[in-house]
């Protein structure tokens, strides 16, 4: 082994002690390195299948277990029912709400909720005016007719 010119001769010896204590203090990490095991792909896929089937199986057996001992979810009444609802913007909404023997209407938005007209129960808008929104049959039903008399 040569080391370059520029060392002195008087630092030779200490350039090789560093160098071999550096050898030394590396040859443990190596040995811990090689008697270290493997880490398996699978066997990490396998645990983590593992996990997840039982994170499901806690899941499903909670939904059970609610189900079975009549949990019901908040919010829930048997005075309030929301008969219609309807979006007039993009935030805000007009809603039916059945409160005993009377319909409430409601107009929505995020910062408050503002009783707009009641009514009897059932009653429904005067015959004249047409729904806002037909249902998707009575739609199709007047596509067709139309299509048939041309």
């Amino acid at each position: 082994m040569t080391l370059p010119s520029r060392i002195a001769w008087r630092e030779r010896p200490l350039a090789w002690t560093v160098g071999a204590a550096s050898a030394m203090s590396l040859a443990p990490l190596a040995r811990a390195a090689d008697a270290a095991p493997a880490v398996s792909g699978a066997g990490s896929l396998l645990q983590v299948f593992i996990g997840l089937v039982a994170v499901l199986l806690l899941i499903f057996a909670t939904a059970w277990l609610a189900k079975r001992l009549g949990v019901t979810r908040g919010g829930a009444s048997g005075l309030l029912h929301v008969i219609s609802s309807a979006s007039v913007g993009a935030r805000e909404r007009v809603v039916v709400v059945e409160i005993g023997d009377n319909w409430l209407v409601v107009g929505v938005t995020p910062g408050s909720v503002n009783a707009l007209m009641t009514l009897p129960k059932g009653e429904l808008a005067p015959a004249s005016a047409a729904p806002i929104h037909p249902s998707f049959a009575a739609s199709l039903k007047q596509l067709i007719e139309a299509r048939r008399a041309k």
